[in-house]
């Protein structure tokens, strides 16, 4: 709801022209962050509107291409066939990684369970394992919350596990979504970007740690292990806008690379771009 009326003040304090207004659109991973950034950047550019909506990462990209959009924001790279489809339309892109997200994997807090390996995780999110008997002493059965296929994070997810997710999977269309299903599941799993319990009120739910053979298990709140790269499930965020259009978002661009933009990146919960 933030976003929507942050973008509603934009449009009745002004009805400037298309020059002096940015849009973003996209990931709903990026979307907080984005209208924080956004709101900060406005008080530095008065001048400046700057709308800022989710509903998805390949949303992002196709309002992109329709020219709906100036920046796409997208938790996952473009796709050789999105690639294919502003070629057609010689439109050329560029993108910005502007920040670093990780995937956290969640359950509610009565789950006797504290971590979780990456073949668990993938044998539970294929559906292959049914019930938590497998991993815990209780039969019970598995409820996976998960995003819709249009989701940067839900493709991110199903490529770094080599999966097709259960067909029974329960598609929700945000990451607050997922959470508060979650609270309401003590049978739930679900997965959303880690800005979006790290540091906010996350009663009733777990955050599990991830593991691989013998590696010691990593949270996805582990700042110092996510500048280190060893958490499995990071990955960087991306803005992709069209070429000629890089004069005007130069600033936002500017903008989030700043001290000032960086220390938002890390008070909403994500990290720095890796150099």
């Amino acid at each position: 709801m933030r976003q929507f009326c942050f973008l509603l003040l934009f449009l009745m304090a002004s009805c400037s022209n298309a020059d002096h207004s940015i849009k973003v659109k996209g990931s709903d991973t990026e979307v907080n962050l984005s209208v924080s950034l956004a709101e900060a950047f406005h008080k530095h550019n008065k001048n400046i509107l700057v709308s800022v909506s989710g509903g998805g990462s390949g949303l992002g990209i196709a309002a992109l291409l329709n020219g709906n959009a100036d920046l796409a924001n997208s938790s996952r790279q473009i796709k050789e066939g999105e690639l294919q489809l502003f070629k057609n339309s010689n439109l050329q892109i560029d993108s910005f990684i502007f920040a670093v997200d990780a995937v956290a994997f969640v359950v509610g807090d009565n789950m006797p369970i504290d971590s979780v390996s990456i073949d668990e995780l993938s044998k539970i999110l294929s559906g292959s394992e049914k019930d938590w008997q497998f991993l815990t002493k209780t039969a019970m059965p598995i409820n996976i919350y998960g995003r819709q296929s249009n989701s940067g994070t839900y493709e991110y997810v199903k490529q770094k596990l080599k999966i097709q997710f259960s067909p029974y999977a329960k598609q929700m269309n945000g990451n607050a979504q997922i959470l508060e299903a979650l609270k309401a599941d003590e049978s739930g799993i679900g997965y959303v970007g880690a800005g979006y319990v790290m540091g906010r009120n996350t009663n009733g739910l777990k955050i599990l740690k991830i593991h691989s053979g013998d590696q010691p298990a990593i949270s996805p709140l582990d700042k110092q292990k996510i500048s280190k790269g060893l958490y499995f499930f990071q990955r960087p965020l991306y803005q992709y806008y069209n070429r000629n259009n890089y004069k005007k978002i130069e600033p936002f661009l500017e903008f989030e690379k700043s001290a000032e933009g960086q220390k938002i990146i890390e008070t909403s919960g994500y990290y720095p771009v890796i150099k």
